[in-house]
């Protein structure tokens, strides 16, 4: 298969292609006790589509500048690996969790959007390498129903999140104990640099200690489904693997909340992560002038000015109505009421009981001052009333980044932890002035 197409100023050829080469390659791979593993790479071959760009177009012979080259679609990727000096790849997890690392690596430094330039005739080619166009702003909120990998008690999760898999562009979760319907509230960023074609990947993993972790499940996410500046709310089912879904076995969902955030946008979009978001009149004057004394001082990275941004101010949360909510009852009813709890404050506020009910109408607005923001969490719990006892029929739970860019909302919401159910819900936020923790 061949296909050309011109574009501005050069053209664009792909070939799908079988490669077969032997190469002697020898890796140190590092454990998480500080181990490098010396692993020898032999005999790697793939089948896929090659992209070829010639550019930019030239008077003289061969009538290009430059040709990139990049491993647009990938069918398949095969490669023999020992590890040197001895065979522990036979303990139970190593050999897949070593393989899986070779695959990112030989995948990364081939696949679109990632390009070599091969540089025809001499002169500046630097407009063709690959560069970031926009950042990606993930919060991984929590996981429900995950597969159980222990034997005794419950698997203690973590989640590996990448668009990238190098190691400085890969982030890694904290690790949850003994649950299998973690709550994580973690933020990560990601650089961007091609949204139509990337896609973020998420691995859960149960955590073994000394021992290689054990996969629960993944997913992806593709970028091209991101609108631009807007917050997206997705629970992602988890897979065992990507390409190959032969296994329909359910292994739970992942719910992240995505952001992203091109360059050039001359402030239209508004990304509440930002060191700069929600600065008053006053404060923004105040570090203009500070920058104009002393900007050399004061520049710090990214990293470090998000963690010291606090958005303070008043969340009003109306629980509005409940619909479809299961039968908990010997009568085939319920007396349904809700708890809503700022899971970082752990300020709470319980609703009244409406009894008999399997669509209750409660129509009450709570008001919570909220001193973090960015990383508080709302959760919000429907509950079952008895003379005997209390019984959670189901939750919801989100972050604030929502209602901190639009300022009001109103939505409804699938209970999780729950066979059926719908809470409808009003947010509104208010904000007071921002600090900083110095």
């Amino acid at each position: 298969m061949v296909e050309s197409e011109s574009v501005a100023g050069g053209v664009t050829l792909e070939l799908e292609l079988q490669w077969d080469g032997n190469p002697n390659i020898v890796l140190d791979i590092k454990t998480r006790v500080g181990l490098a593993l010396p692993v020898q790479v032999k005999n790697i071959g793939f089948t896929g589509v090659f992209r070829l760009i010639f550019k930019p177009l030239v008077d003289e012979f061969p009538c290009f500048g430059a040709v990139s080259y990049s491993l647009r679609e990938k069918k398949k990727l095969d490669f023999v690996f020992k590890i040197s000096g001895g065979d522990i790849s036979s303990i139970p997890g190593v050999s897949d969790a070593i393989e899986e690392t070779i695959r990112d690596a030989i995948e990364d430094c081939i696949t679109w959007p990632v390009r070599n330039v091969i540089p025809i005739i001499p002169g500046d080619y630097s407009d063709l390498e690959l560069k970031p166009i926009g950042t990606l702003e993930v919060k991984l909120v929590e996981a429900k129903e995950l597969t159980n990998k222990d034997l005794v008690g419950k698997s203690d999760p973590f989640a590996v999140i990448f668009i990238r898999p190098l190691p400085d562009r890969t982030k890694t979760s904290k690790v949850i104990d003994n649950d299998l319907n973690p709550i994580w509230n973690e933020h990560f960023e990601f650089v961007v640099e091609d949204s139509t074609t990337q896609h973020l990947t998420i691995r859960i993993f149960d955590h073994e200690g000394l021992q290689a972790a054990e996969l629960i499940g993944c997913a992806q996410m593709k970028l091209s489904q991101l609108e631009p500046g807007k917050v997206k709310d997705v629970w992602l089912k988890l897979v065992k693997d990507l390409e190959v879904q032969r296994d329909t076995k359910y292994r739970g969902q992942v719910h992240l909340e995505l952001l992203y955030c091109p360059f050039g946008i001359d402030g239209n979009i508004v990304n509440p992560f930002d060191h700069d978001f929600a600065l008053t009149s006053l404060e923004k004057a105040l570090k203009h002038e500070s920058n104009e004394t002393d900007s050399s001082e004061l520049r710090k990275t990214a990293a470090q000015k998000k963690k010291e941004v606090f958005v303070r101010g008043v969340l009003s949360v109306t629980v509005i109505s409940a619909e479809d909510l299961p039968v908990v009852d010997f009568m085939g009813k319920a007396d349904p009421f809700v708890v809503i709890i700022m899971k970082k404050s752990e300020a709470k506020a319980k609703t009244r009981v409406v009894t008999n009910n399997l669509n209750p109408v409660w129509n009450q607005t709570f008001d919570f001052m909220v001193e973090d923001a960015l990383h508080e969490m709302l959760m919000v719990e429907v509950w079952d009333h008895d003379t005997f006892g209390k019984d959670r029929i189901g939750r919801v739970i989100m972050t604030l980044t929502r209602v901190l860019m639009e300022g009001e909302y109103q939505d409804c919401y699938a209970l999780d932890i729950a066979k059926s159910g719908r809470i409808y819900l009003s947010l509104k936020w208010v904000a007071q002035h921002k600090v900083r923790d110095t």
